[in-house]
């Protein structure tokens, strides 16, 4: 393969010239630690008001390499007090720990200043968002939330909290992304668990990968990845926030952790409990007004929702020890989580249901390692195990036709359709995650990754059977080998990797056009391979560039290939969606004294094949089947601009521009034959240019030494775009989605160094009419209010 011949020749030509090095320099090096004493990993050390610097690894190490000569050391990091020190270099030396302390203040305030964790994954090889969510800590925002105002990113939600929606990185979406959760799928907790359900306050920053995604992940992700990362401080810490708003909305959330210093036992604990009704009003919707016993007409008004109350909780709990001669960290824990939501509409808010309803819960074991220097120095292990069993119900049996006053008229059929059923799915999963790292040298370093995820399939209406007699289950194993170098005191840096996925279906019967069994078992075993690279090189300090590109695989998900037993009929000929994943970038930053920049910027192709979606299965409307259907070919530009001053003024802006196309040129999979009518037109219902703006100011010491006041601005444009195919509808009426223009603002004020916190916030200030996912309308102008209490 060509592609495989350039990553070769490439690979030669870089490993022949690794010998390059400079001379008449010395060596600084040291380590930096954390007040409490565990050493500061991404923290920058440099040499002022010159071009050496680095950032601390793991360890808290650092090493400069620089030409004799007197320097002032700065150490600075987001969340701490920066501190300088005067050196005289004149030869290789080790200087005393440096001890930073963390200045809480500063986690209150949205920085760019300094380079911080975030900072360093911004300056990576990959193509990757970052947000650091301790500044965010105050405000009411899920997790959905906070990433649909960064770049490249769109979430589309069908209504208010606890809504399904759709998140879409660089235009793909669905189950093209995969979420996780400190590096293991997010979806192990159940499907109770769902990224805009999950506070704020429960992480300490987001990881968004786009469409290039590292091995370490282990994942089969189309088009990216949402990695969360929790607390992963080792000090003794305790977070508890309440929250309350419109519609009847409440949150609450706690999370904290008790160590025995001598010991290293180590308890922590985490949970949530959100609740609304979404009792939103709903807009110019029609209702049926009755004339008299013969005669009746359809009227539009402004009615309340009634069918979308929401509730969610989760508890989660480990125990442990950390930094022991065996173990890093080693963790036994247990999680249950739970949701109960009434379903108010379909896809189309006209049709309008009162009595269907939807609730899960589930509850997983796990077990999680990691030991660093393993047997040798510099051989990491990492290893996660899981245990999960998911259920939840989908109950329609109501015989009647519901309008958005709440009125109904009695029916032949459910709500949904047919007859009453009252649907049970479970899915029990086994997991298993595991990567080993080793660090050749300075310069060279490997990673293996292995994952195991295998899921059983049950499904069956508890109104006519109490089980699933033909369950099905469906087995993934992903390889992932990734190779990394870095050449010329790290400025430039390559990551070559390979990736296998393989796929082990099992169903005890073979499923017939009608999708009943024949008393076969399947058995189909398939294995796919994919591979990438990612390179950085900075053309000074401030300024690098980026490239990467991966040929990337999404396996089939258990309800696509066994149905539901109901509304979609089980598939087991369905293949993989692939793509080819093309990213281009380059970011330039300024720290002067008082004016901080970070300025981002990049193109991307999605080339993808194959896309798995539900069609109507043999002309029955009520019934449907995924199929492999179509290619789609995605171009786009985005940007991004953070500004900082003096830590008082902070303001960003992010655009994104995108060009979703059908390409595909026969339809029903056919190379020839008359050309589809939707050929090379942009995609229905997806955004194609959007962005995101901010604005805060925040006045420290006010009114008190250690207390903080905060205001924040920020708006959402979405442009408009089509709901139906553009060549079957026109830029008027219902078929397009309008413009969007959605500002919210928040004031918060700290007390006590960050212990004590009170926010109020206000979204959708405007109260404009707002249109999201199907052109579904979500909720007008809303208050909140919040309390946060943070103990260290």
């Amino acid at each position: 393969m060509q592609i495989s011949k350039i990553f070769s020749l490439t690979l030669i030509l870089l490993i022949s010239i690794q010998g390059f090095s400079q001379s008449k320099k010395v060596i600084l090096n040291g380590i930096i630690l954390e007040n409490t004493g565990k050493p500061a990993e991404g923290v920058s050390v440099a040499l002022k008001g010159t071009a050496y610097s680095t950032l601390t690894n793991e360890k808290g190490e650092y090493e400069i390499a620089a030409e004799p000569g007197n320097y002032v050391l700065s150490v600075s990091s987001v969340g701490f007090k920066s501190k300088q020190t005067k050196i005289n270099l004149q030869s290789d030396q080790t200087l005393p720990s440096i001890s930073i302390e963390e200045d809480m203040a500063t986690l209150n305030e949205v920085q760019v200043k300094g380079i911080s964790k975030v900072t360093k994954i911004k300056e990576s090889a990959f193509q990757v968002n970052a947000v650091d969510t301790r500044a965010m800590a105050n405000i009411t925002s899920n997790l959905s939330q906070v990433l649909n105002k960064t770049t490249g990113v769109k979430v589309r939600e069908q209504g208010g909290m606890g809504s399904d929606f759709d998140f879409s990185i660089n235009g793909l979406s669905g189950s093209a992304v995969k979420f996780f959760i400190d590096g293991v799928p997010l979806d192990i907790m159940g499907s109770s668990m769902s990224l805009n359900n999950i506070p704020v306050n429960l992480s300490e920053r987001i990881e968004v990968y786009k469409g290039v995604v590292p091995v370490n992940l282990g994942s089969d992700a189309l088009g990216g990845a949402v990695n969360i990362i929790t607390n992963q401080q080792i000090s003794d810490y305790f977070d508890m926030s309440y929250s309350f708003g419109s519609f009847n909305t409440h949150s609450a959330s706690l999370t904290g952790q008790v160590r025995n210093k001598k010991s290293g036992l180590t308890f922590k604990t985490s949970g949530f409990l959100n609740y609304s009704d979404n009792d939103y009003k709903m807009r110019d919707v029609q209702v049926i007004e009755v004339i008299d016993k013969d005669n009746s007409r359809f009227v539009t008004g402004d009615f309340k929702r009634f069918n979308d109350q929401y509730k969610a909780a989760m508890g989660q709990a480990e125990v442990g020890f950390v930094d022991k001669s065996w173990a890093d960290v080693f963790f036994v824990g247990g999680s249950y989580s739970a949701t109960e939501k009434g379903i108010q509409t379909g896809t189309n808010q006209d049709v309008v249901y009162g009595q269907v309803r939807r609730g899960g819960d589930a509850y997983s074991f796990s077990l999680r390692y990691l030991k660093k220097n393993l047997f040798t120095k510099d051989l990491d292990l990492s290893f996660f195990s899981s245990y999960s069993d998911d259920q939840y119900t989908i109950t329609d049996t109501a015989f009647r036709k519901y309008y958005w006053d709440g009125s109904f008229v009695p029916t032949t059929s459910s709500e949904m359709g047919g007859p009453a059923t009252k649907w049970n799915i479970q899915r029990p999963k086994y997991f298993i995650g595991s990567n080993l790292s080793y660090k050749i040298n300075d310069n060279n370093s490997l990673s293996l990754n292995y994952t195991l995820d295998k899921v059983d399939n049950k499904t069956y209406d508890e109104l006519l059977t109490d089980k699933d007699h033909n369950p099905g289950k469906l087995t993934k194993n992903i390889i992932g080998l990734s190779y990394q170098q870095n050449f010329f005191e790290e400025k430039l840096t390559n990551t070559f990797f390979g990736k296998y996925y393989g796929m082990l279906l099992e169903q005890p019967f073979a499923i017939t056009d009608s999708g009943t069994g024949a008393g076969q078992t399947i058995k189909d075993n398939n294995g796919y391979t994919g591979y990438g690279i990612a390179s950085r090189y900075k053309i000074t300090p401030s300024i690098g560039v980026k490239a990467s590109y991966e040929k990337a695989y999404r396996l089939q998900r258990v309800d696509e290939v066994f149905g539901n037993g109901y509304s979609v009929v089980a598939n087991p000929a369905l293949k993989p969606e692939n793509s080819n994943n093309y990213n281009l970038g380059a970011y330039w930053k300024n720290e002067a004294e008082n004016h901080h920049f970070f300025v981002e910027t990049g193109g991307y192709l999605r080339n993808a094949k194959g896309f798995i979606s539900a069609v109507v299965y043999q002309s029955n409307s009520q019934i449907s089947r995924f199929e492999n259907t179509s290619n789609v070919l995605i171009k786009g530009l985005e940007a991004d601009i953070k500004y900082n001053y003096q830590n008082k003024i902070n303001a960003g802006i992010n655009f994104t521009y995108q060009s979703t196309l059908d390409n595909t040129k026969y339809p029903n999979g056919s190379n020839s034959g008359t050309i589809s009518a939707t050929y090379k037109d942009n995609l229905p219902n997806r955004p194609w240019m959007f962005g995101n703006a901010n604005l805060g100011y925040r006045k420290a010491n006010f009114l008190k030494e250690g207390n903080n006041l905060q205001f924040n601005w920020d708006m959402q444009y979405t442009h408009w775009y089509y709901l139906t195919w553009e060549n079957y509808g026109a830029k008027e009426g219902k078929s397009i989605i309008p413009d969007q223009y959605i500002q919210n603002a928040s004031v918060s004020y700290s007390m006590h160094s960050g212990m004590y916190n009170i926010s109020l916030e206000c979204n959708n200030l405007t109260n404009d009419l707002a249109y999201d996912n199907f052109r579904l309308q979500k909720q007008g102008r809303s208050f909140s209010i919040k309390f946060h209490y943070f103990l260290k």
